[in-house]
């Protein structure tokens, strides 16, 4: 699930080089995501189905870009 090519960036990753957003990557069992612009720290893993709840309590808590911003320091 790690190797380079596993990794897939957002489509909202911005201009310049892509670099400031999540990439995810995924198996049939877990989905995990890391920082693009430090890809060897550390990565979260869930298992498949809790991917979904984290992404639904992020949007409930951060519904709106500035939000996510702040939420991001």
């Amino acid at each position: 699930m790690t190797t380079p090519g596993s990794w897939q960036k957002s489509s909202f990753s911005g201009g310049g080089q892509g670099d400031a957003c999540v990439e995810i990557a995924n198996s049939p069992t877990h989905i995990a995501i890391r920082d693009s612009k430090t890809p060897a720290r550390a990565t979260l893993t869930f298992p498949t189905g809790a991917f979904a709840t984290f992404i639904d309590a992020l949007k409930a808590t951060h519904s709106t870009v500035t939000d996510f911003a702040r939420f991001r320091g």
